[in-house]
């Protein structure tokens, strides 16, 4: 099952590249994962090292996280996945060590590592994601989350690469000229939202208007929207 994990959450592109990141020739590592050979000690050492998973976990099947941090996410939860070496509930301990949401501005509001664009509402309706980390800037307090843009239609203003603090808020708090994110039925997009001269339609006008045209969207093919609080830029 670690095996697979890794390969799942493409910590590594292949079978092949995880036996090398082990120092095991591929051939034995094949014999390994067949069970026609035993895995050793410093194997599973060196696995724990590398990707971070938790020696209780594997060699005990104790606890109900599998990793105990990742490249991508603090955590990886695999509590709907049945044991049948351990099923006690997690300690109180674990419980209280496990990433929680504050609602503490002092504390920040949660970045998830994800684009805007795609992959974002999964994250959102998730009862179970947890952010890669919290961010704290005065002025933000009223962002509710903050995520990756990609796309040039807002640029200079918002670029490419950019992080966004967003607010959800609801069609009748939309205040005509300011940027806001809206998932439509089939799109995600961050424009400038107007009124239309069609009162159950919108304006959704970009600031790059050299590359990329004004449009309008119908009211009803709105499921969520955000006001964009602000941005900031990585160099990296």
């Amino acid at each position: 099952m670690a095996i697979n994990a890794i390969l799942d959450k493409k910590m590594v592109n292949s079978k092949v590249d995880l036996a090398e990141s082990l120092n095991v020739k591929p051939s034995k590592f094949s014999e390994i994962l067949n069970g026609r050979m035993n895995v050793g000690v410093d194997m599973i050492a060196t696995l724990c090292d590398l990707y971070r998973i938790s020696p209780d976990w594997i060699l005990m099947s104790r606890g109900n996280n599998m990793f105990r941090e990742t490249y991508k996410m603090p955590k990886i939860w695999v509590d709907d996945e049945p044991s049948d070496l351990d099923t006690t509930l997690p300690s109180t301990k674990e419980v209280n060590n496990a990433p929680q949401l504050s609602d503490n501005p002092n504390i920040g509001k949660p970045y998830y590592d994800v684009d805007f664009m795609g992959g974002f509402t999964e994250v959102f309706n998730s009862q179970k994601s947890v952010p890669d980390t919290n961010i704290v800037i005065r002025g933000f307090e009223k962002a509710d989350l903050w995520c990756n843009v990609t796309g040039h239609s807002m640029e200079p203003k918002i670029n490419h690469g950019d992080i966004i603090a967003l607010r959800q808020c609801t069609l009748d708090d939309v205040q005509y000229g300011e940027i806001y994110a809206v998932v439509l039925d089939t799109i995600r997009t961050i424009k400038i939202l107007r009124k239309s001269d069609d009162p159950d339609k919108l304006r959704f006008i970009p600031i790059n208007l050299q590359d990329f045209d004004e449009q309008e969207y119908p009211k009803s093919r709105i499921l969520n929207i955000f006001e964009v609080i602000g941005s900031i830029s990585k160099f990296f």
